[in-house]
Order: C-alpha cells, then structure tokens, then sequence
C-alpha cells in the first residue's frame, strides 16, 4: 500500500509540474509572396500562456510578416503561409479569416500608429469595442485602458490627430485592449519615439502582461528596450530564425551586443587589420 501510494503521489506531482501549452506556436512556417517571393523561411517559435515574449531583427528581416501569418493580413498584401502551420490555444488557425482570429482572441497593433485620427481617443476605444462584448464590457474596458494609460484620460476628449506620437501609440494599444485580446502583438510600437515614452510605454505594457494575465508578442529592432521588459527572445534575419533564448541570455550574448545593442561602440576597426563583421550564427 505505501508503494502504490508513493507512486500515485510522484505520479500527481509530475502532473502538476507539466507547464501548460503554449498559447501560440509558428511550426516551420514559410510565407510566400506572389506565389513568387519567399520572405520567411522555416520559422518556428512559442509564446507561453502569460508569457511575454520579443521578436528582434533589423528592417526587412521578416518580423511584420510574422505577425501577419498569426493575424491572417497576409491575403490583403498577396501573400499566403506556403507551408507550416501556426496554432493559437491548440487550434490551426491558418484557415481562419482575420475577425475570425480576433474572436478567438489575437490582436495585432500594426506599426505606425493607427487610429481614428478624426474622432476623440474616448470615441476611438468605443468603436474599438464593436468587434467583441456589450457596452458594459465596452465601459469595464475603458476603465481599465484609462487605468493604465492616464494620459489618455487627460486627453479623451481631444481630436486624436492633435496627439503626441506617444499618445497615439497609447491609444493604438488601448484600442486593441478594448477587444479583449488573449494574445496582444505589437509590432515596432518604439518607432519615432522619445526614450523617455519608450520606457514608458513598455512599463505599462509589462503590467498589463503580469496583472492581466496577457500573453505578448512584441517585435522591435530596439533590442535594448525590448530585451529589458520580455522574458525570451528571438532572433530573425532574412527570414530565417537565428537565435533563441532568454532575455538575459540574449543580452549578454557577444554578438547580440555588437550588432543588436551597440556594444560595439568605441571600437575603431580600421585599426584591427582582421576584423570582419561576420556573426558567429553565419559560419
């Protein structure tokens, strides 16, 4: 009897360790442009359930049509997945039209800073709202983007074209909130922005993360900001994923700091007569 008990409890126990399912997972995925063009090539990686997680690399490496495989506005830029799979709670989603994927809870806050720039930024989460909920949810949400955004609130009343680019920023992420995402993606939200609202902005970002429970997907080419609030990154060029670790990791990654965090300052190459500029992940 207290064998079989023994085995029950360490049998319960590796149970209770398994972490859960990841809330997103990209399976080898290819995107094909044109039936022609091919601009990611075999990318895989996860998002845990609450987790936060950031996609790096420089412009053009393929990060925004990432995004758009997971949120279905590849068709729109004549683009399609040509193989792998994306599955989001378990479920392949690639046959799901874009609001089919917002209902099921992904949201994609495209880069630029799209908003109503005609009507209030109280009119704007409004309108927002329309894709899920009742207007009691629509009140609850307002609040709760009030409650994180204050600035938004100073300014609710305000023409959203007169906003600061930060404000706008706040305001695109506010709009998404107001969908009841489970999944936020925010691609390129530092662009043209002041540090000081950069820090901001993925301070607020980072609580919403912990006290909401929300799983993030955040693509920069801004490593340092956004290897100080994730915890796991990736690395893509040209399309293809080259690195995959932890934030710290990731920081203190030689090459990561040359080319991603400016580590390399200060250093005058024409006097090292053998340098070459060629990342340890390309030999």
């Amino acid at each position: 009897m207290q064998i079989t008990s023994s085995v029950s409890i360490s049998v319960t126990a590796g149970m209770q360790m398994q972490s859960p399912p990841p809330i997103l997972e990209l399976n080898n995925v290819e995107v094909i442009y044109d039936s022609v063009s091919l601009a990611i090539k075999g990318v895989s990686l996860e998002v845990p359930q609450g987790g936060m997680v950031a996609l790096l690399g420089a412009n053009g490496a393929g990060k925004s049509t990432t995004l758009k495989s997971i949120s279905g506005l590849l068709r729109p830029e004549r683009g399609k997945v040509s193989r792998g799979e994306v599955r989001f709670m378990g479920q392949n989603i690639d046959a799901l039209a874009p609001q089919e994927r917002v209902k099921l809870g992904i949201v994609h806050v495209l880069e630029g800073r799209r908003v109503f720039e005609h009507l209030t930024p109280d009119e704007n989460l409004i309108a927002a709202s329309a894709v899920r909920g009742n207007r009691q949810d629509m009140l609850r949400n307002k609040d709760m983007v009030y409650s994180y955004f204050k600035r938004l609130y100073q300014r609710r009343t305000a023409q959203s074209g007169y906003l600061s680019g930060g404000e706008q920023q706040m305001l695109a992420i506010g709009r998404a909130l107001m969908t009841q995402p489970k999944l936020l993606m925010l691609d390129e939200p530092s662009l043209g922005l002041a540090p000081f609202l950069v820090a901001e902005i993925f301070e607020i970002v980072q609580r919403i993360n912990k006290q909401e429970g929300l799983s993030v997907l955040l693509v920069e080419q801004n490593a340092v900001a956004a290897l100080e609030v994730v915890s796991h990154g990736y690395l893509i060029e040209n399309g293809r994923i080259v690195m995959h670790d932890s934030a710290e990791a990731m920081k203190k990654n030689p090459d990561i700091q040359e080319f991603y965090l400016g580590g390399a300052e200060g250093r005058n190459f024409h006097e090292i007569k053998h340098y070459r500029r060629r990342k340890r992940w390309l030999t």
